[in-house]
């Protein structure tokens, strides 16, 4: 089985370095996975149109090959033995020998043109193909060729259809596909490449080719019939192996996939935009590829054309592939953007085209002008887009210079506005580099949205480093902005290695090998370079080889060893003794091809992909031997190889032909071969190995099968050396100023350089030594722009050459410039006016240009002009020497005449243009008594609510002195009645700051000045400023530096090359530098007072000139001043900061500890003990340290004793600051502190055993009894506790715990009995601790009115009562004290107590009653209980409901007491019980009382009862009451009652009476009673 080629393989590419997607290659017909049984080949050509081909039997083919095979388009039949193949409409079926059927292949013969190829587009005859393949038995009769032959090319002609010719029917088709990530070069390549090699397979192999060939003579034909039986074996063999392969194609072909063979829509051709005069016809083409076929839809501004709605405007075509879309009678409304979109399954592509519709000169529509603000006139002539005579392009938001890294992405972009805005008319957008059109690949992508155009580097290389230009075309016009990209190298892997080379380009590539080169790095990594490796790889696979072993370090290089017919992309790296570079960006496929064959495919483009493969040459004779070849020169000589080159031999034989090289030292006849063991394939070849220095000639040998031919004329003696010297320095280094950031750099080309690069230019600042590349690519030319360098700095600069055989030495190092903008003349001044007239003189003001030319203005020119009846005579020049002011009068002038002025402002760059003629003014005497205008009004220091107004005094006073002026402001869009004064009284001063403005307003301002006579005219109106505060806006900072200078700071990041900083006083300039000293350096400016005083007061402004109104002031008053002097002196003379002075303090076991606290010390910092002006040391009395980190200096002493009475100070030293603090301990003070120090020892002492941590207090519990408390420390279970008062020990039912360390003693109902002397101790084995507490005088004072205050908190709300004797008011407390002092309060009136109201208290009840009340006692009672400091009120009010309510109940209840005391009762005497013994008398009596005199009747055991001989009742006096019994017996025994009634009520008061019989008489007397009851039994 043959073995397929490269690009009949599927497989993928893939470089490590740059390419992040899989490019799958599909450049062959051949697939390996398939399933159908039978492949359609389609190639989307227009040449072929869709059922156009014929089917026809031809009786004179009969093909007699067992196993031929058939090709037919669009044949889905297959047969066992045979197989179906078709490229556009090729039918080749089984011979009629074979299979009684005969196939041919045949157009309709009309459809053949004489002058048509074999692929045509667009033609009428596009059906009248010019291409026939026929077999047939009779001319396949005539045997096979000894060899395969080239056949001539041919063309058929219409009358000559039938007729045999020479063929060549091709063994497989192809098609071409879309392949994504690779360029159109790369596919060209590619298709090149497969074309050669299915060409020379081919014809070299004459596998599944037929050839009919019709007999050119009579002796031809018997020569073919004649054949040796070597032929006749030879041709069996052929037969064979072709039998063999057709079978193995035929069961490839049945597994293809045919869902591979689809592929997505391309554009052939795309359409074009038109220009036309109004109502012309015009018309679109293009065509498409792909399979399926695609469906194409056409659109008008991305809407669908539909041909039903629009019937006769629009025509859609579709024919062979070739797609159209006329437009008839075209009018302003076709005017718009055609897009033609080709859709299959595969996918969808579009292709744009504009219309633009002009119309001729006076027949311009006014309606469709464009409505600016600019009018057309109707005479203006019109574009071929029939709009305006030119298109008004501007750029915004333009992209500066750029710069980045290699591997970064970059994005370049700008905002384009054109005018006339045509909707319907697109602009063309193209960007360049380098002068040079960018088109879009995987490298850069470009976006157009409509108003903003945008390019962006994908994958940024050293390569896209250039200058870009943006060109917007609109017709015939176009407008272009330009930057320049920088890009430098990425960070090295190896830390010391190059930078990577760059511009890898294939040049000479032949059958074997191709020369490599490139371009030096500009960064060698701070070694020198001593060579480049080159890597290739083969297209489709992922492996890198590296082609040289040794570096070379010639900018070129042959490689060798390469597969012919396949395709390659190369990289080179960079080596020094670091380390080797990254590699470089790859260069673009090169397929190994012979040039002239890859020329002869270029020529049929067709070939392979349509299936064709022609050839041209004449049929060379066969078994010849090569001549030798032609025209052998060297074409490069380095120290490294030698390159030869050839032309092949005009005779050779009918196969390839191949070379040997010879080679001898010149002036030797010693021949040796160089390609021993394989002959070279091209003519061009390498030779290495060759010794530095020696002179060499050289020859070639051709070679085939038949032989080896004749070596051809030998070169010149060639030295092995390199040709190309490296250039010299180039000289002349100019840098020139161009912007604040850049430089122009230019030289002078090195003497006789030759095949230059370009240039690498580096830049250094000023003593640095440091060089940094300024561009990273090459520059061609003489001149160069360095970007990207720092404002204010001071820079040289070194030029040096480069070309293929290395980078010259670096040129002499320029002079040194500092990076500043250029400057230009100013633009004119505006708003001239003048300011004072008199009869022959005028004084003039004006404004400052807007534009200073990157310089302060020198000064000033001032011409004027007579104006005569309107007419303007010539100007002449007021001044020869230029001015300063802004203000000047002219002299000399004529009174009563019209003049009219103009001003130019001049710079070091000279005089700028002048401005515009000023208004006509009359030169006459000014008489009116008010002042001129002020003028030169200016705004600073704007912030977002305040701004400063400045001006100067007018030239013309009026008839008295100026008195003042007033500010007016208003909006700027507000109307002229909103202008208001800022001031309602005139200032003296000229400078103004207004406050109060809003953030975000547009204001504007004026000034008028006023004498005695009134207000003068006010000066012209300032230009619009906005109130804000602007980013990065800074202000003026005063600081005292560490010396003590006062001064005053203002910093401005805004700067331009030729900013200043100009500082003033009461904003006048300062002229006196005896107070100040100013100092400026790069974007900072200080003014140091020299001796700050009372002279230095006022407003500090300073104001930076050439910006956009950088300013900012300071005043300085007299308490600024005192502040300011303050700081200078403690800075001048330092002293280490204390956060506290020495001070003493006594520890826990009774030490004195002397300490400060510095605010801050470093680690160097010092400390002196001095007492008594002796220093003292640390030792065994003395502890001293000091911490740095807290600032603490501390001394500690065990004990105080009398000597140590005295001054103590510790002294500081941290560096150049000192400080000191003392401390003075004498007399009573130094007594005091030894006595808390032995206390505190003491006490110390005493906290080691038990003891109280808070002493014996008191507490008043909130049920307002005293709680006597204390807090203990170190006790156990051993501790006891006990409580005194007075010396007598309390005894405690409990004993304490002490788990919550309190000690307590409740007292309830504390009062005066309590008073006294409280203790409490604590004891046991390890000591013991005693507190006490005095509750007496005002100790007991201050309790009892915690007590009573308590008592008071604790008093209910007042309550109402009623009672018989009138109405009491009443509330309760705890418990009530003599020391709380009550009092009553009716109406906040106090009462005086009388019997009929007093007050008391009755427990715990404090009561107010009120007796036999009246309506005077109506209303709010309040009573008041004070504690001794302060009173607590209750109120309750007795008025209304309330008061009749209790009084109502007081009536009552009284009528319930008036009854009660005057109802009959018993008031005593008789007894509850009484015993008396039988035959007693029983006499028992009682009072009685009740008015009316109560009735008296009695009872006896419940029983009405009266007097009889035995009792007697008597009832004496109305009140006394007796019952007596002469002599009782045991009946009179039972329960007597006496009952006493009157008209208030009844009682009854009962007595039981017991009589009892004595003992000694009870027994006869029961004896007695037995016998009588036996009697009666």
């Amino acid at each position: 089985m043959m073995s397929l080629p490269f690009y009949q393989r599927h497989h993928e590419h893939y470089d490590r370095a740059y390419r992040h997607k899989a490019l799958q290659s599909t450049i062959s017909q051949y697939q390996k996975e398939t399933k159908s049984k039978s492949a359609v080949y389609a190639q989307g050509s227009t040449a072929y149109t869709r059922g156009s081909a014929a089917y026809c039997h031809a009786s004179a083919a009969d093909f007699s090959l067992d196993s031929s095979a058939a090709y037919s388009h669009g044949s889905s039949a297959h047969d066992l033995e045979s197989a179906a193949y078709s490229y556009g409409s090729t039918a080749y079926d089984h011979s009629a020998a074979r299979s009684k059927r005969s196939a041919a292949y045949s157009l309709d013969s009309q459809s053949l043109s004489k002058s048509s190829a074999a692929y045509s587009h667009g033609s009428e005859s596009i059906n009248k193909l010019a291409a026939a393949y026929r077999l047939g038995s009779e001319a396949y009769s005539l045997g096979m060729s000894p060899k395969a032959k080239r056949a001539k090319q041919n063309l058929v002609s219409e009358n000559k259809e039938n007729e045999a010719m020479d063929y060549s029917v091709p063994i497989f088709t192809g098609r071409e596909v879309s392949i994504s990530g690779i360029t159109d070069t790369e596919e060209e390549r590619i298709k090149e490449s497969a074309a050669y090699v299915a060409k020379r397979n081919l014809f070299a192999t004459g596998e599944g080719v037929s050839v009919s060939k019709v007999a050119k003579s009579t002796s031809e034909e018997e020569h073919h019939e004649k054949k040796s039986r070597k032929v006749a074996i030879r041709e069996s063999a052929e037969r064979v192996a072709l039998k063999k392969t057709l079978e193995e194609t035929q069961a490839f072909h049945k597994k293809l996939n045919q869902d591979k063979l689809l592929h997505a829509p391309e554009f052939i051709i795309e359409p074009r935009s038109h220009t036309v005069w109004e109502k012309q016809n015009v018309k679109f083409h293009c065509s498409v590829a792909g399979w399926p076929a695609p469906r194409v839809t056409w659109y008008k501004n991305n809407v669908p054309i539909d041909v039903q709605t629009h019937p006769g405007k629009y025509i859609i075509e579709s024919r062979y592939g070739l797609h159209s879309l006329e437009i008839s009678t075209c009018d302003f409304d076709d005017i718009a953007q055609y897009r033609a979109s080709a859709m299959n399954v595969k996918g969808e592509i579009s292709a744009y085209a504009s219309l633009v519709v002009k119309r001729y000169k006076g027949d311009i529509d006014a309606s469709l002008l464009h409505t600016g603000t600019v009018s057309m006139p109707l005479g203006l002539g019109v574009t071929p887009h029939g709009y305006a005579s030119r298109f008004e392009i501007s750029f915004v938001d333009k992209f500066d210079v750029a710069f980045g890294r290699e591997g970064e992405t970059m994005s370049l972009g700008c905002t384009v506005v054109i005018s006339p805005d045509i909707k319907r008319f697109k602009p063309d957008i193209e960007w360049y580099r380098n002068g040079v059109l960018i088109t879009p690949s995987k490298w850069v992508q470009m976006n157009w949205s409509g108003e903003r155009a945008s390019l962006t580097l994908t994958h940024a290389n050293k390569e896209d480093e250039g200058l870009y230009t943006l060109r917007v075309v609109m017709g015939d016009y176009y407008e272009e902005y330009s930057s320049y990209v920088f890009v430098r190298d990425a960070d090295a892997e190896i830390p010391g290695a190059p930078g990577a080379p760059l511009d890898v380009q294939c040049l000479d590539a032949n059958k074997d090998y191709v020369i490599v080169s490139w371009k030096q790095p500009a960064v060698d990594g701070g070694n020198p370079i001593l060579g480049y490796f080159i890597d290739r790889c083969e297209v489709g696979t992922t492996h890198w080889t590296q082609c040289n072993e040794t570096p070379v370090k010639f900018a070129r290089f042959p490689v060798t060893g390469l597969i012919e017919g396949r395709s390659y992309i190369f990289r080179v790296r960079a080596v020094n003794k670091a380390g080797v570079s990254l590699p470089s960006r790859v260069s673009e496929p090169v397929a190994a091809l012979d040039p002239a064959d890859r020329a002869r495919l270029r020529s049929h483009p067709s070939a392979p992909w349509t299936g064709q493969i022609i050839v041209t040459e004449e049929e060379p004779a066969e078994g010849v031997v090569p001549g030798p070849p032609t025209d052998l020169q060297v074409i490069e000589a380095t120290k490294n190889y030698v390159v030869l080159s050839w032309k092949p031999p005009g005779q050779r034989g009918h196969e390839g032909i191949m070379y040997f090289v010879e080679k001898c030292v010149a002036g030797t006849e010693d021949w040796q071969r160089v390609n021993t063991e394989i002959p070279v394939k091209s003519p061009r070849f390498a030779v290495f190995d060759l010794a530095e220095g020696k002179s060499y000639c050289f020859r070639v040998r051709c070679c085939n099968s038949a032989g080896i031919g004749e070596p051809s004329e030998a070169t010149e003696a060639t030295v092995v050396d390199d040709k190309l010297d490296i250039p010299k320095a180039p000289g002349r280094i100019m840098p020139t100023r161009n912007t604040d950031t850049s430089v122009v750099v230019t030289w002078t080309e090195p003497p006789d350089a030759k095949e230059l690069v370009g240039y690498y230019i580096e830049s250094s600042v000023v003593g640095s030594g440091h060089w940094e590349p300024c561009n990273n690519n090459p520059v061609k030319g003489t001149r160069f722009i360095c970007h990207g360098l720092v404002n204010g700095e001071k820079y040289i600069f070194r030029v040096r050459a480069v070309n293929a055989a290395g980078l010259s030495e670096f040129s002499q190092d320029s002079e040194p410039i500092e990076v500043q903008a250029a400057i230009a003349a100013p633009s004119p001044p505006y708003d001239i006016m003048v300011l004072e007239s008199v009869r022959d003189s005028m004084a003039l003001g004006w404004k400052q240009p807007k534009f200073t030319g990157g310089t302060e203005i020198t000064g000033y020119y001032v011409n004027y002009r007579e104006v005569v009846d309107g007419v303007p005579g010539k100007w002449m020049e007021a001044n020869i020497k230029a001015i300063s002011e802004r203000a000047y009068r002219i002299q000399n002038l004529k009174e009563n005449t019209v003049y009219q002025f103009q001003v130019a402002a001049a710079n070091l760059a000279g005089v700028g243009t002048p401005s515009l003629p000023s208004q006509p003014f009359k030169c006459e005497e000014w008489t009116i008594a008010v002042p001129g205008p002020p003028h030169d009004v200016t705004c600073t220091e704007v912030r977002k609510d305040s701004l400063v107004l400045l001006w100067k005094e007018p030239v013309y006073t009026g008839r008295s002195p100026i008195a003042g002026y007033y500010v007016d402001m208003k909006e700027t869009e507000a109307k002229e009645e909103h202008w208001r004064s800022v001031n309602e009284k005139p200032l003296q001063k000229k400078f103004l700051k207004i406050g109060g403005l809003k953030e975000g307003v547009s204001y504007v301002f004026r000034v008028r000045a006023t004498n005695q006579a009134g207000v003068g005219k006010p000066s012209d109106v300032t230009e619009p400023v906005v109130a804000e505060t602007r980013p990065g806006t800074k202000e003026v900072v005063v600081d005292v530096d560490d010396n003590g200078v006062i001064s005053l700071n203002f910093e401005c990041d805004q700067m331009s090359p030729n900013s200043k900083f100009v500082w003033s006083k009461n904003y006048e300039p300062i002229e006196d530098d005896s107070r100040l000293n100013i100092d400026t350096k790069g974007g900072k400016s200080k003014a140091a007072f020299k001796d700050l005083g009372e002279d230095d007061l006022g407003i500090y402004s300073c104001v930076v000139t050439d910006t956009d109104g950088v300013s900012s002031s300071h005043t300085i008053d007299e308490e600024e001043m005192k502040r300011l002097l303050a700081l200078s002196h403690e800075r001048k003379f330092p002293t280490v900061p204390l956060a506290s002075e020495l001070a003493v303090e006594i520890l826990e076991k009774g030490e004195v500890r002397f300490w400060l606290q510095a605010e801050k010390l470093s680690g160097n910092a010092k400390a002196n003990f001095v007492f008594n002006d002796k220093e003292i040391f640390n030792g065994e009395k003395y502890k001293m340290k000091v911490d740095p980190k807290t600032g603490l200096v501390e001394m500690i002493m065990d004990k105080l004793e009398d000597k140590d009475e005295g001054t103590y100070t510790f002294q500081l030293q941290d560096g150049k600051a000192t400080n000191q603090s003392s401390l003075v301990l004498i007399g009573d003070v130094f007594k005091k502190l030894q006595d808390e120090a032995d206390f505190q020892r003491k006490e110390w002492h005493r906290k080691q055993g038990p003891h109280f941590v808070d002493k014996l207090g008191w507490e008043v519990t909130d049920d307002c009894n005293v709680m006597l408390k204390c807090k203990v420390a170190n006790i156990k279970k051993e501790t006891h506790i006990v409580w005194y008062k007075d010396d007598r020990e309390i005894m405690v039912d409990e004993e304490h715990d002490f788990k919550d360390g309190v000690c307590t003693l409740l007292i309830s109902e504390f009062s005066k009995k309590d008073a006294g002397t409280y203790e409490v101790i604590l004891k046991d084995d390890r000591g013991k601790d005693s507190s006490e507490l005095k509750l007496k005088d005002t100790a007991f004072a201050d309790l009892m009115n915690e007590v009573c205050r308590r008592i008071a908190l604790s008093a209910t709300d007042l309550k109402i009562q009623s009672t018989a004797e009138g109405i009491r008011l009443y509330c309760f407390v705890n418990y009530y004290v003599e020391d709380l002092r009550v009092g009553w309060m009716h109406n906040d009136t106090q009462i005086r107590f009388t019997d009929r109201v007093k007050t008391g208290v009755t427990g715990e009840q404090i009561w107010l009653q009120i007796n036999e009340p009246t309506p005077q006692d109506k209303g709010k009672y309040t009573m008041e209980l004070f504690d001794g400091k302060t009173g607590h009120k209750k109120t309750v009010d007795l008025s209304g409901q309330a008061f009749d309510e209790a009084f109502a109940e007081f009536q009552r209840l009284k009528q319930a007491a008036i009854a009660e005391k005057n109802r009959a009762r018993v008031l005593g005497g008789l007894p509850d019980v009484v015993t008396i013994q039988e035959g007693k008398a029983l006499n028992l009596s009682c009072t009685v009382w009740g008015d009316p005199t109560p009735e008296v009747s009695w009872l006896k055991n419940e029983k009405s009862f009266v007097s009889d001989a035995n009792c007697t009742l008597k009832f004496e006096s109305g009140k006394n009451v007796s019952f007596t019994i002469s002599t009782v017996s045991t009946h009179d025994s039972g329960k007597y009652s006496i009952v006493v009634k009157n008209k208030y009520g009844t009682e009854t008061s009962d007595v039981t009476v017991s009589v009892y019989i004595p003992e000694e008489e009870r027994q006869p007397e029961e004896e007695k009673k037995k016998e009588d009851k036996k009697t009666k039994v």
